[in-house]
This record gives structure tokens, C-alpha cells and sequence, in this order.
């Protein structure tokens, strides 16, 4: 590591030390031409993949864009930031076990759902509403049916079957 203050390459380290996860080393250095002392810090640098919009434009993976979109749907719902930020995580975790360099928008956005239908239905209803782009009000009760199924009570491998009293269309 070169000095900062007198640009000599050769600094000693004099004490490493791990951050709590362990996922940030500080090091304390002294450079022996000038004997100055400074901190640097290691952190991992992971390149997220890039975004390959529909239209097929590509743009940087943002994680605010991402956590703000989430974020809107859900709004007034009671999901902790707490939550949200977890999901937020998997997400780029799951991006970047993928271990690709570019992800198309479409499974950005199913990974989104996702995460949004193990925390809040309503977020993955309000979600999926503008992602899929629903063409009229058939599309938007399918999305609602498929939140309203829940597994049936005995048998293993039984085809899910809605909850009659939260069925919003009386079937």
C-alpha cells in the first residue's frame, strides 16, 4: 500500500482487525520513510450483474431502484424496513449466485415477486399488477386466486385448493 503522505510503496501494516461480520478488514499502517500512520479498510468487491432492460437496454443493477420499487408496493402495509431489507438481500444474493454478468429484467422482477409474495400478498398483488402489465380484470383475479390457494389438509400431493372463506369472487 503506498503512503499517502509521502507516496514511498513500502508501508508496514502494525495491526489488523475484522469488523463484527467479518466481512470488512481494517488495517493500521506506518510508512517507514516518513512515519506516518494510516488506516485502510479491505471490503469485497462484488460487480452485480447488468440489467437487460425489454427494450434491450442495459443499466447497472441499483440497489436503492430496487429497495424503492419494493418499497411502493409496499407501502402502508405492515412489513418492517427491517424485512424489506432482507428480501432486498436475497435478491442480490440470488443475482449473484447466478453468476452471470447480465440478467434480463424479467427475472429481476421474478425474483421480486417472490420475495414480495412471502411478505406481504397485497405488495405482490399491487407488484404484479404493473409487472405484468395486466390487460383486464380476469388477469388481475387470477393473480388474487393464486395468493388466495392454500394446501389442503390430509393427503401429500393434493392440488392446492382456495380458502372458500377468503374467496373474494364467491366460488
Amino acid at each position: 500500500m503506498k503512503c499517502p503522505f509521502c507516496g514511498d510503496p513500502n508501508t508496514q501494516v502494525t495491526d489488523t482487525r475484522e469488523n463484527e461480520d467479518g466481512d470488512v478488514v481494517r488495517r493500521r499502517r506506518r510508512c517507514p520513510k516518513c512515519d506516518k500512520r494510516f488506516t485502510t479498510y479491505e471490503r469485497i468487491d462484488l460487480k452485480m450483474p447488468h440489467i437487460v432492460k425489454r427494450n434491450g437496454n442495459r443499466t447497472e443493477f441499483d440497489h436503492a431502484k430496487l429497495a424503492g420499487s419494493m418499497q411502493l408496493a409496499l407501502r402502508k402495509r405492515p412489513v418492517t424496513t427491517e424485512a424489506l431489507e432482507a428480501a432486498v438481500d436475497r435478491i442480490e444474493a440470488r443475482l449473484l449466485s447466478m453468476g452471470e454478468q447480465e440478467v434480463p429484467s424479467e427475472k429481476l422482477g421474478e425474483l421480486v415477486m417472490k420475495e414480495l409474495k412471502k411478505l406481504d400478498k397485497v405488495a405482490y398483488i399491487r407488484f404484479a399488477s404493473v409487472y405484468r402489465n395486466f390487460a383486464d380484470v380476469d388477469e388481475f383475479s387470477d393473480v388474487i386466486r393464486e395468493v388466495q390457494t392454500r394446501p389442503r389438509r390430509g393427503r401429500k400431493g393434493q392440488p392446492e385448493q382456495p380458502d372458500p372463506e377468503h374467496d373474494l369472487f364467491g366460488n
